[in-house]
């Protein structure tokens, strides 16, 4: 199996993917159009299939959140979670359900040559493009265009950082006093909240689905042989991305109670 490059760029002394971010706009894109599409015309009466499904959904997320907060505060989780839980299902099911890759042979532009070479030091960047040009005069270089966000690690980092500093926020808005007390005066808590917390989180998601890809792309490369096993490890990866998307969300809701319930 070859080598799978992405076109990155450079901005503000930071590297962006391009594909990571045109997946990232997609699954925004379908959480919205889903829940735009499963929630007209609601009824009072008895409730259609859509209206289950959205119905579903929300009892589950509540379900979920119910199990560490009381009713009102679950009730103020509500918008977090089913988006949290949709963002990430969705997302990690993007990997599964496509796989666009592009093969570029013979000469490139040098602006296309930086973007797939970009690298933390000259000597990583220097060796990269003797790489590729080396794939470009042999079987080609394949540039992904479709992959789960969730499958990189600033997606899931940036997906962790938004609910830690939201649990922080909730938790100096409820009691400026306890929140301090809470997270500095135990050097266990700090270890957690600073430590633990901003690397588990992130990582237990970007881990599972970054190895579900790499999997992806090595059975693709089998031909044939591999269409029964890729078959299955497909299922096994829808079974994944609902998992995963499960655990964040209840992780998150833990995380975020034990800052805002009143024995905190």
């Amino acid at each position: 199996m070859g080598h799978h490059y992405t076109l990155r760029f450079e901005l503000g002394g930071m590297v962006f993917d391009i594909a990571t971010i045109l997946m990232m706009v997609l699954t925004a894109l379908l959480v919205f159009i889903f829940l735009f599409v499963m929630t007209r015309k609601l009824e009072t009466g008895v409730p259609g299939a859509k209206q289950n499904a959205v119905e579903w959904i929300f009892d589950f997320v509540k379900n979920v959140t119910a199990g560490y907060m009381d009713h009102k505060k679950v009730m103020m989780m509500m918008t977090l979670g089913i988006t949290l839980f949709l963002y990430i299902f969705i997302g990690n099911q993007l990997g599964v359900i496509a796989n666009v890759t592009t093969v570029h042979k013979g000469e490139i532009s040098e602006s296309v040559m930086k973007m797939l070479t970009i690298a933390p030091t000259p000597e990583a960047e220097a060796k990269k493009r003797e790489t590729v040009e080396h794939e470009l005069a042999d079987k080609g270089a394949h540039v992904i265009w479709w992959k789960s966000p969730t499958a990189t690690p600033s997606v899931t980092f940036g997906l962790a950082l938004v609910v830690l500093l939201y649990s922080h926020y909730l938790g100096i808005k409820k009691s400026p006093g306890g929140w301090f007390k809470h997270v500095f005066l135990n050097p266990i808590h700090i270890l957690e909240e600073f430590i633990i917390k901003p690397l588990t989180l992130p990582l237990r998601l970007f881990g599972n689905l970054f190895a579900k890809e790499i999997m992806i792309a090595f059975l693709l490369s089998g031909g044939v042989l591999a269409a029964a096993p890729l078959f299955i490890w497909l299922g096994y990866s829808v079974f994944v991305g609902a998992i995963q998307a499960f655990i964040f969300l209840t992780l998150s809701m833990v995380y975020i109670s034990q800052l805002v319930n009143d024995e905190h």
